[in-house]
């Protein structure tokens, strides 16, 4: 790669001949430097970096300055830094021909970047690099970049980041293991504590939404997508929305899409999961490489560092465990480490056992998933067969069984509805209206009747065990009139239920009408296991079997009611 030669050339000079120079001032403050002490933060600010440059350019009249370019709050040791990539930009498109820094470290402390700048970047550009306060000038003192003394200040720099660096962990550790938050936002449903930042207290509105998921999850058996299809619903703006719109935080999710603020499972999931809703607080759980490499890394869990009880709790430790042992299921990974979507779901029509995984190449080398018995693999050939199924003809079949399902769930509900409407429906809802207003003029007369027993009683008309007796008859048969009561009230209940289609279970087929693909919480939420039969035949246990049959059950008895009324008619 040849040098560029800059538009600010010795044919750019004024009259008495004086080359110009197109400066580009850089100015840079990490976290590290503005942490140690008022003196060194002062002596290290942008105001005061901007000041000490241009008093510098005002002195030397060949200086012209082209832009300033500026990165606060970012590290030496990493050059991605916008304002010097900005800077670099200008230098590729012939801008600038100078580079002019306050001192080595603030172009960076990586002293291998540093050096490759100095000695072959901005060389093969023409470029002139001026760093003030290390007496570095590239064009008036060539040597002053080749000494030994710049290799040894870009080593002091890079040594004095990483002895930060160290500082700056073991104080956070220190802080980690008190149980201090050290984070800079706090997990959804709780805020920092004005008095003291390093605490957190319970912010009421996200809070309720944080009890709701796990009382969704234990009680209601809900799996993430549903439990995101509710939220949503409910016009519940998820963890990153709710921070930047209701708490006014600058905070940005990555994984969350421009204005996007809408519930995912994976959102759900790492709330049931958390322990800071019992009062933990768990830190440690990702740390950079190194103070060089600013790529973050999970930590093993048997590192993180917990302490318990520091904090309000906004549920309890019964709630969260019962949570555990629902997400673990869920949560099930096969050998290869991937987790699969029929975990926990598909099971040996013949043993009884779990279906496992595995993976084959074929002739032509293309590789396959199937799943085969767990008894045969595990245990002995002579124990069950294979039961064999790949895994694209077992989800295509899943996905068809689904949607067929889905279209019996329309038309189902089309005969409910045309039954509702019908006359047939309208006399049974009369009829069971006026069993109640029968059974409440019942309960009516007997109370009255028990009432004149007392009278009866103390005027002498009956003994005192007939009162008893005749008291404890009435009692009872009030009981049982109230009793029948309640079950029409179910009956009722039921009914209405099964024709508006309020049932859960509906609600979640409904969610997946258009359904293309299968995911684990689809094939959770709406199936409860997939007995897998030898030559690739299977069965499907919905979880909403006895719901439906129920539904088929009093459309058939409609039908045989509506039949029967129209015989009488006639």
């Amino acid at each position: 790669m040849a040098g560029r030669k800059s538009k600010y050339s010795s044919e750019n000079s004024n009259t008495k001949g004086t080359k110009i120079w197109s400066v580009a001032v850089y100015i840079r403050l990490s976290q590290e430097d503005s942490d140690n002490g008022e003196d060194k933060q002062e002596s290290n600010s942008i105001t005061s970096q901007k000041a000490l440059l241009n008093e510098f350019i005002e002195e030397h009249d060949d200086l012209i300055v082209y832009d300033t370019y500026v990165d606060d709050g970012y590290t030496g040791t990493d050059f991605n830094r916008p304002g010097f990539q900005r800077l670099l930009e200008d230098m590729r498109k012939g801008n600038i021909n100078c580079v002019l820094v306050k001192d080595l470290s603030r172009l960076g402390r990586n002293y291998i970047e540093v050096g490759n700048y100095i000695e072959q970047i901005f060389p093969l550009f023409n470029i002139r690099f001026i760093a003030i306060n290390d007496s570095v000038d590239s064009f008036k003192n060539p040597t002053s970049t080749n000494t030994i003394l710049v290799p040894f200040k870009n080593l002091i720099n890079d040594e004095y980041c990483r002895d930060t660096s160290i500082k700056i962990r073991s104080a956070l550790n220190g802080r980690k293991r008190k149980g201090e938050f050290v984070g800079a936002f706090p997990s959804y449903g709780y805020i920092k504590n004005p008095e003291d930042n390093h605490k957190l207290i319970i912010d009421k509105e996200s809070a309720e939404i944080v009890r709701k998921i796990f009382e969704w999850k234990v009680n209601e058996g809900l799996g993430n997508l549903s439990i995101c299809h509710r939220l949503n619903d409910m016009g519940v703006l998820n963890p990153t929305g709710y921070k930047k719109k209701k708490l006014n935080q600058n905070y940005n999710n990555a994984k969350t899409l421009q204005e996007d603020y809408s519930w995912c499972p994976s959102t759900v999931r790492n709330i049931l999961k958390n322990d800071i809703y019992i009062g933990n607080v768990t830190q440690g759980k990702r740390r950079v490489k190194s103070y060089k490499v600013h790529k973050v890394e999970q930590v093993p869990e048997d590192e993180w560092i917990t302490v318990e009880n520091m904090h309000e709790p906004i549920i309890d430790k019964e709630l969260f465990e019962k949570a555990q042992g629902l997400r673990k299921i869920d949560t099930r990974v096969q050998d290869s480490g991937s987790l699969s979507i029929w975990a926990g779901i598909l099971k040996c029509a013949d043993c009884g056992r779990a279906m496992h995984k595995k993976y084959c190449k074929n002739k032509s080398g293309t590789v396959y998933e199937y799943y085969i018995c767990g008894t045969y693999r595990k245990k002995s050939n002579k124990l069950c067969t294979k039961h064999t199924l790949k895994v694209e003809e077992l989800e295509q079949a899943i996905l068809e069984t689904i949607k067929l399902h889905i279209d019996l769930l329309v038309d189902t509900e089309k005969l409910l509805e045309k039954i509702n409407k019908s006359n047939t429906r309208k006399l049974a809802n009369e009829n069971m209206e006026n069993v109640k207003q029968a059974k409440e003029k019942e309960i009516e007369k007997i109370s009255n009747l028990k009432r004149c027993l007392y009278e009866d009683w103390k005027n002498e008309y009956i003994t005192k065990e007939e009162y008893l007796e005749y008291k404890q008859k009435y009692e009872q048969d009030i009981e049982k009139i109230k009793e029948i009561m309640v079950n029409l009230d179910k009956q009722k209940e039921k009914q209405e239920e099964i024709i508006n289609g309020n049932s859960k279970w509906i609600e979640n087929f409904k969610a997946h009408k258009n359904i293309t693909e299968l995911d684990r919480d689809i094939i959770t939420e709406l199936i409860d296991y997939i007995e897998v039969h030898e030559n690739k035949k299977m069965t499907i246990h919905f979880k909403f079997m006895d719901e439906l049959d129920k539904i088929l059950e009093y459309i058939e008895d409609e039908n045989k009611a509506s039949i029967f009324e129209r015989v009488k008619e006639a």
